[in-house]
């Protein structure tokens, strides 16, 4: 079986479809979009998909080498890079798991996890009841707000949910500006106020849902290390299942540090890429939960090492999944395997109907919990409706790129 096509797509997601000499195709994703990125994965899947063409896509080990060591710029790693791999990857996946006739999970080793049960994601930004009212993300502020939107996650049998306590600013402003601003962003000693209205959010969580709730503290690198400490402190009788990316990872000393200061147990990897990124972080056992994102990090080659790499050092894993239909599908057919699987990621953006239209089937947990597709490859393709409204280039024997 050969490489004869790469299909690039971006519309709110980016995607790839690898084509063969045999009809078989698979999809695979780069996890750009969601950020300030996406035309630089899009262009890195074209890029990459010109040294692919003429390959066997079940070789891939062999494809995530050569993207890696003999492209001069993929040693050096970096997301935009990995992120294109990561699209190649899964898509090569999906391939071996269709001509084979079987799910990729079972290509991985097989099951470990019948089901795989999930949290409700970002709630800062609100759930089912505000977001399918707008059909977008919204901000939280009032304390109150924060234990309403808990009680609308677990009337789906959600029993954990993840809140960032921080990220919403004392004034109501609209997301574009929250994202551009660093109004959100504290150094130093966090302000008495500040670190108040932030325990008060995650109270409202724990008052809502009581001892039957998990809550996992969000703060998406807002923090330098001192202040994150401060918070965690302050967060211990709050019983926090885990605090998630306190401050940023590209330092992984820091995290020592906050783990010297507060109990909490701490997590990171969505901004971490390759066994490389996660090396110390293995090495001195500063994290309890690994949370590689693996349309970010390389894809299901690199991915499955990671986690394994993790189990040594008995650390959990929860798949970052902040993506469209094919990272949700491919996360999930890793997560059935490994052993060391924590939780799933159900972000709230999953509820919007660029998500719930993106793909050609539609998966969401049902009472928390998600079953793993059965269908050949990552059981997951998209829609009609997402290939006709996308922008797409098509790279052909000879690099050649066609644009539509």
């Amino acid at each position: 079986m050969k490489i004869t096509s790469v299909e690039c797509y971006l519309n709110q997601f980016v995607t790839i479809k690898v084509n063969t000499d045999e009809g078989i195709y698979g999809w695979g994703e780069a996890g750009l979009a969601y950020g300030n990125s996406f035309e630089a994965a899009f262009g890195q899947c074209q890029d990459f998909a010109k040294l692919i063409i003429g390959m066997d896509p079940f070789d891939t080990e062999k494809i995530w080498e050569h993207l890696h060591r003999h492209t001069f710029w993929g040693m050096g790693g970096g997301v935009v890079i990995t992120s294109a791999m990561a699209a190649i990857d899964i898509a090569c996946w999906d391939i071996k798991g269709k001509a084979l006739g079987v799910p990729v999970y079972k290509l991985l080793g097989g099951k470990t996890n019948d089901k795989l049960r999930a949290y409700a994601s970002q709630l800062q930004f609100g759930w089912r009841t505000l977001i399918e009212e707008k059909d977008n993300l919204t901000l939280l502020y009032d304390p109150k707000d924060y234990y309403d939107v808990v009680k609308d996650a677990m009337k789906e049998g959600y029993d954990a949910v993840k809140i960032d306590p921080v990220f919403a600013p004392t004034e109501p402003k609209p997301l574009g500006e929250i994202f551009m601003t660093q109004g959100t962003h504290h150094r130093g000693c966090y302000r008495m106020h500040d670190l108040k209205r932030s325990v008060e959010r995650i109270a409202a969580a724990r008052e809502a849902g009581g001892d039957d709730l998990d809550i996992i503290v969000e703060i998406h690198s807002l923090l330098d290390a001192n202040t994150a400490a401060e918070l965690g402190k302050a967060l211990e009788p709050l019983h926090i299942m885990y605090y998630e990316e306190p401050t940023m990872p590209c330092n992984p000393a820091m995290f020592a540090h906050i783990k010297s200061k507060c109990s909490l147990p701490l997590a990171t990897g969505e901004r971490s890429y390759t066994r490389w990124g996660f090396r110390q972080f293995f090495e001195d056992r500063t994290l309890d939960v690994i949370q590689p994102d693996l349309a970010n990090t390389g894809g299901i080659t690199e991915v499955k090492k990671i986690c394994d790499m993790a189990q040594v050092y008995d650390m959990g894993v929860q798949i970052h999944v902040c993506g469209g239909p094919i990272a949700t599908a491919a996360a999930l057919q890793v997560e059935a395997v490994i052993p060391n699987f924590t939780i799933h990621e159900e972000h709230n953006a999953n509820l919007k109907s660029t998500f719930v239209k993106g793909g050609k089937y539609y998966y969401a947990p049902v009472n928390g919990y998600y079953t793993v597709p059965e269908l050949p490859g990552i059981g997951q393709e998209m829609s009609d409706a997402y290939i006709a409204g996308a922008k797409k280039v098509v790279i052909a024997a000879g690099g050649k790129a066609l644009v539509e």
